[in-house]
Protein backbone atom coordinates (compact mmCIF):
# COMPACT_ATOMS: atom_id res chain seq x y z
CA UNK A 1 0.00 0.00 0.00
CA UNK A 2 1.20 3.37 -0.95
CA UNK A 3 2.90 5.83 2.05
CA UNK A 4 0.26 8.34 0.92
CA UNK A 5 -2.48 6.26 1.61
CA UNK A 6 -1.36 4.89 4.67
CA UNK A 7 -0.83 8.09 5.93
CA UNK A 8 -4.20 9.43 4.83
CA UNK A 9 -5.60 6.44 6.87
CA UNK A 10 -3.91 7.22 9.96
CA UNK A 11 -5.23 10.04 10.51
CA UNK A 12 -8.95 9.00 9.79
CA UNK A 13 -7.95 6.25 12.69
CA UNK A 14 -6.48 9.17 15.16
CA UNK A 15 -9.94 11.68 14.50
CA UNK A 16 -11.79 8.30 15.12
CA UNK A 17 -10.08 7.22 18.25
CA UNK A 18 -10.53 11.16 19.39
CA UNK A 19 -14.16 10.59 19.04
CA UNK A 20 -14.30 6.93 20.50
CA UNK A 21 -12.58 8.41 23.55
CA UNK A 22 -14.68 11.55 23.82
CA UNK A 23 -17.21 9.35 24.19
CA UNK A 24 -16.33 7.51 26.92
CA UNK A 25 -15.35 10.77 28.68
CA UNK A 26 -18.69 12.47 27.87
CA UNK A 27 -21.06 9.59 28.64
CA UNK A 28 -22.12 7.23 31.17
CA UNK A 29 -23.19 4.67 29.71
CA UNK A 30 -22.37 3.99 26.03
CA UNK A 31 -23.18 1.37 23.55
CA UNK A 32 -21.54 0.16 20.20
CA UNK A 33 -24.22 -0.79 17.39
CA UNK A 34 -23.22 -4.04 15.70
CA UNK A 35 -24.21 -5.25 12.29
CA UNK A 36 -21.52 -7.62 11.30
CA UNK A 37 -20.63 -4.91 8.24
CA UNK A 38 -17.49 -3.55 7.31
CA UNK A 39 -18.26 -0.26 9.29
CA UNK A 40 -19.12 -1.80 12.75
CA UNK A 41 -16.19 -3.86 12.08
CA UNK A 42 -14.13 -1.13 12.18
CA UNK A 43 -15.30 0.44 15.01
CA UNK A 44 -14.90 -2.62 16.86
CA UNK A 45 -11.48 -2.85 15.90
CA UNK A 46 -10.66 1.13 16.31
CA UNK A 47 -12.39 0.67 19.86
CA UNK A 48 -9.76 -2.07 20.85
CA UNK A 49 -6.74 0.07 19.71
CA UNK A 50 -8.54 3.50 21.34
CA UNK A 51 -8.71 1.77 24.77
CA UNK A 52 -6.50 -0.66 24.88
CA UNK A 53 -4.60 -2.18 26.65
CA UNK A 54 -7.85 -1.87 29.13
CA UNK A 55 -11.03 -3.79 27.59
CA UNK A 56 -13.30 -1.82 25.27
CA UNK A 57 -15.30 0.25 27.96
CA UNK A 58 -18.68 -0.10 26.39
CA UNK A 59 -20.68 -3.41 25.11
CA UNK A 60 -21.41 -4.06 21.41
CA UNK A 61 -25.20 -4.55 20.58
CA UNK A 62 -26.52 -6.35 17.37
CA UNK A 63 -30.18 -5.53 16.54
CA UNK A 64 -31.47 -8.81 15.38
CA UNK A 65 -33.67 -9.58 12.91
CA UNK A 66 -34.05 -13.00 12.89
CA UNK A 67 -32.98 -12.94 9.51
CA UNK A 68 -29.76 -12.56 8.67
CA UNK A 69 -27.15 -14.74 6.81
CA UNK A 70 -25.83 -17.74 8.94
CA UNK A 71 -22.16 -16.41 7.77
CA UNK A 72 -22.69 -13.05 9.81
CA UNK A 73 -23.86 -14.84 12.87
CA UNK A 74 -21.01 -16.78 13.17
CA UNK A 75 -18.63 -14.33 12.10
CA UNK A 76 -20.15 -11.99 14.59
CA UNK A 77 -19.45 -14.17 17.69
CA UNK A 78 -15.45 -15.03 16.49
CA UNK A 79 -15.19 -11.25 16.34
CA UNK A 80 -16.66 -10.29 19.78
CA UNK A 81 -14.31 -13.02 21.16
CA UNK A 82 -11.47 -11.96 19.20
CA UNK A 83 -12.38 -8.23 20.97
CA UNK A 84 -12.81 -9.77 24.57
CA UNK A 85 -16.18 -7.48 24.58
CA UNK A 86 -19.55 -8.00 26.03
CA UNK A 87 -22.69 -8.82 23.00
CA UNK A 88 -26.26 -7.58 23.94
CA UNK A 89 -28.42 -8.79 21.49
CA UNK A 90 -31.91 -6.59 20.82
CA UNK A 91 -34.39 -8.95 19.08
CA UNK A 92 -36.93 -8.27 16.57
CA UNK A 93 -38.17 -11.38 16.96
CA UNK A 94 -38.68 -11.00 20.49
CA UNK A 95 -40.20 -7.46 19.88
CA UNK A 96 -42.89 -9.09 17.65
CA UNK A 97 -44.19 -11.66 20.00
CA UNK A 98 -44.06 -8.90 23.05
CA UNK A 99 -47.09 -6.94 20.46
CA UNK A 100 -44.36 -4.51 20.38
CA UNK A 101 -44.26 -4.51 15.91
CA UNK A 102 -46.03 -6.99 13.23
CA UNK A 103 -44.33 -9.12 11.01
CA UNK A 104 -44.97 -7.81 7.78
CA UNK A 105 -46.54 -10.37 5.53
CA UNK A 106 -46.10 -10.78 1.66
CA UNK A 107 -43.71 -10.66 -1.20
CA UNK A 108 -41.54 -7.36 -0.03
CA UNK A 109 -42.11 -8.34 3.75
CA UNK A 110 -39.01 -7.01 5.53
CA UNK A 111 -38.25 -6.52 9.24
CA UNK A 112 -35.82 -3.71 8.42
CA UNK A 113 -38.21 -1.05 9.86
CA UNK A 114 -39.29 -2.85 12.95
CA UNK A 115 -35.79 -2.72 14.08
CA UNK A 116 -36.09 0.56 15.15
CA UNK A 117 -38.60 -0.12 17.52
CA UNK A 118 -36.68 -2.83 18.62
CA UNK A 119 -33.55 -0.58 19.01
CA UNK A 120 -34.91 2.52 20.94
CA UNK A 121 -36.70 -0.11 23.48
CA UNK A 122 -33.33 -1.76 24.00
CA UNK A 123 -31.55 2.16 24.67
CA UNK A 124 -34.42 2.68 26.73
CA UNK A 125 -33.87 -0.92 28.51
CA UNK A 126 -30.82 -0.78 29.30
CA UNK A 127 -30.35 2.88 29.92
CA UNK A 128 -27.83 4.05 27.13
CA UNK A 129 -27.01 7.95 27.09
CA UNK A 130 -25.04 7.50 23.70
CA UNK A 131 -24.96 4.88 20.55
CA UNK A 132 -21.80 4.38 18.57
CA UNK A 133 -22.70 3.73 14.98
CA UNK A 134 -21.09 2.99 11.40
CA UNK A 135 -22.48 4.95 9.53
CA UNK A 136 -20.51 7.44 7.00
CA UNK A 137 -21.42 10.69 5.03
CA UNK A 138 -20.69 9.13 1.47
CA UNK A 139 -23.24 6.59 2.22
CA UNK A 140 -26.54 8.39 1.68
CA UNK A 141 -27.40 11.38 1.37
CA UNK A 142 -29.23 10.98 4.14
CA UNK A 143 -26.39 10.01 6.57
CA UNK A 144 -24.77 12.94 5.04
CA UNK A 145 -27.01 15.35 7.22
CA UNK A 146 -25.30 13.83 10.46
CA UNK A 147 -22.83 15.29 12.56
CA UNK A 148 -20.28 13.60 14.82
CA UNK A 149 -22.35 13.96 17.91
CA UNK A 150 -25.90 13.47 17.02
CA UNK A 151 -28.78 14.41 19.20
CA UNK A 152 -31.73 12.43 19.71
CA UNK A 153 -35.15 13.60 21.89
CA UNK A 154 -36.78 11.62 24.56
CA UNK A 155 -38.75 9.61 21.77
CA UNK A 156 -34.99 8.29 20.25
CA UNK A 157 -36.15 10.83 17.30
CA UNK A 158 -33.84 12.68 14.96
CA UNK A 159 -34.15 16.42 13.93
CA UNK A 160 -31.76 17.57 11.00
CA UNK A 161 -32.37 21.07 11.17
CA UNK A 162 -32.06 21.13 15.05
CA UNK A 163 -28.28 20.09 15.37
CA UNK A 164 -25.02 21.61 17.28
CA UNK A 165 -22.18 23.36 15.47
CA UNK A 166 -18.67 21.03 15.58
CA UNK A 167 -16.18 23.49 15.49
CA UNK A 168 -12.36 22.47 16.17
CA UNK A 169 -13.44 19.24 16.83
CA UNK A 170 -15.15 20.08 20.27
CA UNK A 171 -18.29 17.71 20.79
CA UNK A 172 -21.38 19.00 22.45
CA UNK A 173 -22.73 15.67 24.56
CA UNK A 174 -25.06 18.10 27.08
CA UNK A 175 -28.49 16.03 27.43
CA UNK A 176 -32.00 16.19 28.86
CA UNK A 177 -32.76 12.89 31.17
CA UNK A 178 -34.31 10.40 28.67
CA UNK A 179 -32.59 11.71 25.74
CA UNK A 180 -29.61 10.35 24.25
CA UNK A 181 -26.94 10.70 21.16
CA UNK A 182 -25.73 8.95 18.02
CA UNK A 183 -22.37 9.38 17.37
CA UNK A 184 -20.53 8.70 13.88
CA UNK A 185 -16.33 8.23 14.32
CA UNK A 186 -16.40 7.07 10.89
CA UNK A 187 -18.35 10.53 9.01
CA UNK A 188 -14.87 11.36 7.56
CA UNK A 189 -14.37 7.93 6.13
CA UNK A 190 -15.37 6.79 2.39
CA UNK A 191 -15.82 2.99 1.39
CA UNK A 192 -12.80 3.02 -0.37
CA UNK A 193 -11.10 3.94 3.07
CA UNK A 194 -12.56 1.51 5.00
CA UNK A 195 -11.49 -1.57 2.56
CA UNK A 196 -7.52 0.23 2.55
CA UNK A 197 -8.02 0.29 6.40
CA UNK A 198 -9.33 -3.27 6.40
CA UNK A 199 -6.45 -4.38 4.38
CA UNK A 200 -3.74 -2.57 6.26
CA UNK A 201 -4.58 -4.01 9.94
CA UNK A 202 -5.34 -7.49 8.23
CA UNK A 203 -8.95 -7.45 9.29
CA UNK A 204 -10.76 -10.56 9.45
CA UNK A 205 -14.50 -9.57 7.58
CA UNK A 206 -17.05 -11.90 6.86
CA UNK A 207 -16.65 -14.56 3.90
CA UNK A 208 -20.00 -12.76 2.31
CA UNK A 209 -18.20 -10.26 1.36
CA UNK A 210 -16.03 -11.93 -1.00
CA UNK A 211 -17.33 -13.80 -4.15
CA UNK A 212 -19.13 -16.95 -3.31
CA UNK A 213 -21.96 -19.42 -5.65
CA UNK A 214 -25.42 -18.46 -4.54
CA UNK A 215 -28.98 -18.81 -6.04
CA UNK A 216 -30.35 -15.47 -6.10
CA UNK A 217 -33.47 -14.19 -7.03
CA UNK A 218 -34.17 -10.87 -9.56
CA UNK A 219 -36.36 -8.26 -7.71
CA UNK A 220 -36.74 -4.87 -9.11
CA UNK A 221 -33.60 -4.26 -10.19
CA UNK A 222 -31.84 -5.25 -7.39
CA UNK A 223 -30.13 -9.65 -6.62
CA UNK A 224 -31.34 -10.69 -3.42
CA UNK A 225 -30.06 -14.15 -1.89
CA UNK A 226 -32.84 -17.09 -1.85
CA UNK A 227 -33.71 -17.73 1.92
CA UNK A 228 -36.72 -19.13 3.54
CA UNK A 229 -37.48 -14.85 4.07
CA UNK A 230 -37.52 -13.70 0.61
CA UNK A 231 -40.73 -15.44 -0.63
CA UNK A 232 -40.43 -16.72 -4.39
CA UNK A 233 -43.64 -16.72 -6.73
CA UNK A 234 -43.70 -18.47 -10.22
CA UNK A 235 -42.83 -14.85 -12.00
CA UNK A 236 -39.35 -14.47 -10.23
CA UNK A 237 -36.26 -15.53 -11.93
CA UNK A 238 -34.06 -17.38 -9.90
CA UNK A 239 -30.46 -18.41 -10.82
CA UNK A 240 -27.01 -19.44 -9.07
CA UNK A 241 -24.38 -16.83 -10.23
CA UNK A 242 -20.63 -15.73 -8.15
CA UNK A 243 -21.75 -12.27 -6.12
CA UNK A 244 -20.82 -11.09 -3.19
CA UNK A 245 -22.63 -8.42 -0.41
CA UNK A 246 -21.16 -4.90 -0.82
CA UNK A 247 -23.17 -3.97 2.59
CA UNK A 248 -24.39 -6.64 5.00
CA UNK A 249 -27.73 -6.30 6.07
CA UNK A 250 -30.76 -9.26 6.42
CA UNK A 251 -31.17 -11.33 3.99
CA UNK A 252 -34.88 -9.89 2.88
CA UNK A 253 -33.00 -6.48 2.67
CA UNK A 254 -29.21 -7.09 1.60
CA UNK A 255 -28.64 -6.85 -2.34
CA UNK A 256 -26.13 -8.83 -3.81
CA UNK A 257 -23.45 -7.50 -6.75
CA UNK A 258 -21.96 -9.73 -9.58
CA UNK A 259 -18.36 -10.38 -9.05
CA UNK A 260 -15.28 -12.44 -8.94
CA UNK A 261 -13.38 -10.65 -5.82
CA UNK A 262 -11.67 -13.48 -4.32
CA UNK A 263 -9.08 -11.01 -1.70
CA UNK A 264 -9.35 -7.70 -0.51
CA UNK A 265 -7.24 -6.21 -3.12
CA UNK A 266 -9.89 -7.75 -5.50
CA UNK A 267 -12.63 -5.58 -4.12
CA UNK A 268 -10.57 -2.52 -3.33
CA UNK A 269 -10.20 -2.55 -7.34
CA UNK A 270 -14.02 -3.55 -7.76
CA UNK A 271 -15.18 -0.82 -5.42
CA UNK A 272 -12.46 2.03 -7.71
CA UNK A 273 -14.11 1.25 -10.79
CA UNK A 274 -17.75 1.27 -9.34
CA UNK A 275 -20.44 4.03 -10.25
CA UNK A 276 -22.87 2.75 -8.10
CA UNK A 277 -22.77 3.25 -4.67
CA UNK A 278 -22.96 0.33 -1.90
CA UNK A 279 -26.64 1.47 -0.66
CA UNK A 280 -27.43 1.09 -4.54
CA UNK A 281 -28.25 -2.39 -3.29
CA UNK A 282 -30.12 -2.06 -0.30
CA UNK A 283 -33.98 -3.26 -1.16
CA UNK A 284 -35.01 -1.29 1.83
CA UNK A 285 -33.71 2.17 0.25
CA UNK A 286 -35.99 1.23 -2.36
CA UNK A 287 -39.33 1.77 -0.57
CA UNK A 288 -39.84 5.50 -1.27
CA UNK A 289 -37.19 8.27 -2.30
CA UNK A 290 -36.76 9.52 1.25
CA UNK A 291 -37.22 6.09 3.11
CA UNK A 292 -33.82 6.31 5.17
CA UNK A 293 -34.42 9.62 6.20
CA UNK A 294 -38.13 9.10 7.37
CA UNK A 295 -36.73 6.04 9.14
CA UNK A 296 -33.94 8.14 10.72
CA UNK A 297 -36.05 10.69 11.87
CA UNK A 298 -38.04 8.27 13.61
CA UNK A 299 -35.19 6.56 15.61
CA UNK A 300 -33.46 4.27 12.46
CA UNK A 301 -29.68 3.75 12.86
Amino acid sequence: MERYYITHLKELESESIYVLREVAAQFENPVLLFSGGKDSIVLGWLSKKAFHPAKIPYPLMHVDTGHNFDETMVYRDNFINLLGARLIVASVEASIRKGRVSDETGKYASRNVAQTTTLLDAIEEHKFDCAIGGARRDEEKARAKERFFSHRDEFGQWDPKNQRPELWNVFNGKKNPGEHFRVFPLSNWTEMDVWQYIAMENIPIPSIYFAHKRKVVHRDGIMLAVSPFVQIDKSDNVEELMVRCRTVGDLTSTGVWRSDAATIEDIINEVAASRITERGGRFDDKRSDTSMEERKIKGYF
